[in-house]
């Protein structure tokens, strides 16, 4: 069979067009790429249940938090009286009635430690009249792992006490505890303990270094329903995320009632997921520097996640500039002089060169809905009106700044292209109004395969940007709880095979990012998801594998590519005098794939290949099972693509 490439009608490929979209689901902040290994450090944990504008936010300081040892002759009562910071005003009182006991912390599945590894602990402390050590430390079988003593101040004042440690051994399901010398009562707040290799301080760094291998060009941030919240009380509030971490008013997760029921009692085992905000709007800016990619924040528009509320704010409340506001004034934090509020701020808090923010997403995956009750009142959220308000207040004095827009949570559907003509209408008037629509898809492989030239036929109108998509793979566990088995090649290779469609267009879809992109192995409620971990490992699954390589191996301009075979999905791009050819077989057969040119291509250097079973995924014991593998060139212009394989064929002019 033949892969033909044609330079007529050639388009340019936006550089840094594949990116990431990081949202707080699955414990991939808090529990994930947050390196904070305690799990509710700062007694703020709330239990979340109920369905659907009916949600019940129970505080629940102690959870994570038990006697050590177990059964120990301890009492543990969480307080606010007095507390050591008002936005976060709960702290736990221990009352130990014997010698060297206290509490230890749950640390979701227990600490991973490194042997010869530092870390850096700490904690406040209060006390009236317990003048004595107290010690912290992680245990296996009750043998020390590290350990560090404290004398603690009775003066009645909170104090911070801190220090490095070291692992005297490797541990895995490590108890890190809290213990009185003697019998008496400590109040305390804020635990902390973070290795010290985290990058920026802040992150962990297996993941980060996963993340970066990626070369993304971009990083939407911090979420998708989370930007919306299930209440707009809930919604994700990026001023409230800066400042002392200690003083960052902690949040519940939307996802702590994701797929709440009638037969669960409208309670999961996530009930307790909570945000801390440890990492903030100022320490995602800061990675996407690590990362050298763009950063992408998204704002709200005044609208609950529409899947699990009815509120919203109306377009004729004043409340609604409070959300108008917050996104002019993040464009300034991010891009204002030192002269300036919120760019001010900035500088204060260490950075004070601007980010040099160029993109803004206005809105997550609303819609145009027909009218709800609203205090009794049958009212439409008319997203359309409020969305042009933002963006006619945000260009005014940001004239610049490129807008990504939505056009809802589906495709093929009235919604979707209802959004489409909207935006189109608008661009007609104003070609500035956005840069580019975020369409969502998780829909099967054969969706996938049906779709793949979907984009031949988009109008150039109106850009691309695919923020949300993978293959969903009946029977695998899509969608579910914990299934890594969902992240089979299967999917990987369909989307392989739709991302050909979408770089041989790339004068419409001008950016992708897969979704999600975390997922905590145990605390997982959403799959299939890019990258998988615990608290020791992380691994690439397939569909990792095949955003790296269209990452990694794409030019900057893009030509018509066709082929004659049925099964066979091809696209070229060219950087540097280097020709990239992309070519997935979907077939069970293996194929050779002579290509050729109507201009010189010169001669195949390289072949990188990705194949397997159908039903095979990567998986935290064998994390490379599925990963792409040179393949030495055999002849000048062709190769055998074997059955169910994505390739890369490198050729050198």
């Amino acid at each position: 069979m033949k892969i033909t490439i044609t330079e007529q009608g050639k388009v340019p490929v936006k550089e840094g067009g594949v990116g990431l979209f990081f949202e707080d689901l699955n414990y991939a902040l808090d529990g994930g790429l947050y390196a904070e290994m305690l799990e509710n450090r700062n007694f703020e944990a709330k239990d979340v249940h109920g369905e659907w504008d009916r949600y019940i936010v129970d505080c629940d300081g102690g959870y994570a938090w038990s006697p050590y040892p177990a059964g120990a002759a301890v009492a543990l009562k969480v307080k606010t009286d007095r507390p050591l910071f008002a936005e976060n005003p709960h702290y736990m009182r221990v009352v130990a009635e014997a010698p060297g006991v206290g509490m230890k912390n749950k640390a979701y599945d227990g600490l991973y430690l490194r042997r010869k590894a530092r870390y850096k602990v700490s904690f406040y402390a209060r006390s009236f009249d317990y003048r004595d050590r107290v010690t912290v430390g992680a245990y296996v079988d009750h043998s020390a792992i590290f350990e560090k003593k404290f004398k603690i101040k009775a003066d009645g004042e909170w104090h911070r006490y801190s220090a490095r440690v070291k692992a005297n051994a490797d541990a895995d399901g490590a108890e890190f505890a809290f213990r009185l010398a003697r019998a008496g009562m400590v109040h305390v707040d804020c635990f902390s303990l973070m290795p010290e290799d985290a990058v920026l301080g802040v992150f962990r760094r297996d993941l980060v270094g996963l993340m970066r291998e990626l070369k993304p060009g971009f990083l939407r941030f911090p979420g998708g329903c989370v930007v919306e919240g299930n209440s707009l009380a809930n919604r994700y509030l990026w001023k409230e995320s800066l400042g002392q971490p200690e003083r960052r008013r902690q949040n519940w997760n939307r996802w702590a009632v994701h797929a709440t029921c009638p037969e669960n009692n409208f309670r999961t085992d996530f009930s307790h997921y909570g945000q801390t905000l440890g990492v903030g709007f100022y320490e995602y800016f800061l990675l996407c520097e690590y990362l050298g990619c763009k950063p992408l924040p998204v704002v709200s528009v005044g609208i609950a996640c529409q899947y699990m509320s009815t509120e919203f704010v109306p377009l004729d409340d004043p409340e609604l500039e409070t959300y108008i506001q917050d996104a002019l004034d993040l464009i300034e934090f991010a891009n204002g002089g030192k002269e300036t509020e919120w760019g001010g701020l900035r500088a204060r808090l260490g950075h004070p060169e601007p980010f040099g923010l160029e993109y803004l997403g206005v809105g997550n995956e609303q819609w145009e809905a027909s009218p709800v009750q609203k205090d009794g009142v049958a009212r439409p959220n008319e997203f359309y009106k409020r969305f042009e308000r933002f963006e006619r207040r945000i260009h005014e004095r940001y004239p610049a700044l490129k807008i990504v827009g939505t056009v809802g949570p589906t495709v093929d559907s009235d919604s979707h292209r209802s959004a489409w003509q909207w935006t189109r209408e608008k661009l007609a008037e104003d070609p500035d109004f956005v840069y580019c629509s975020d369409e969502h898809f998780y829909v099967p492989p054969k969706w996938l395969y049906d779709n793949v030239n979907v984009y031949d036929n988009y109008p150039r109108q109106g850009l691309v940007y695919a923020g949300e998509y993978a293959a969903h793979v009946p029977g695998s566990g899509c969608a579910l709880f914990n299934a890594p088995q969902a992240n089979c090649w299967e999917g990987a290779l369909a989307e392989a095979a739709f991302l050909t469609g979408c770089e041989r267009n790339a004068d419409v879809v001008v950016m992708k990012s897969y979704a999600p992109l975390f997922g905590r192995l145990g605390y997982t409620e959403w799959s299939p998801d890019l990258i998988w971990f615990d608290g020791k490992r992380a691994y690439g699954s397939a569909n990792y594998y095949v955003q790296k390589l269209y990452s990694l191996y794409t030019g900057d301009v893009s030509f018509k590519t066709a082929t004659d075979a049925r099964d066979v999905y091809a696209s070229a791009t060219e950087r540097d005098g280097l020709i990239f050819v992309k070519a997935v077989n979907a077939g069970e057969t293996p194929v050779e794939a002579e290509v050729e040119a109507d201009f010189p291509i010169g001669e195949l250097a390289q072949i990188l290949q990705m194949e397997g079973d159908l039903g095979e995924y990567n998986t935290i014991e064998a994390p490379e099972k599925l990963v792409p593998r040179p393949v030495a060139p055999t002849a000048a212009r062709s190769a055998v693509l074997p059955g169910h394989s994505f390739s890369v064929l490198v050729f050198r002019k």
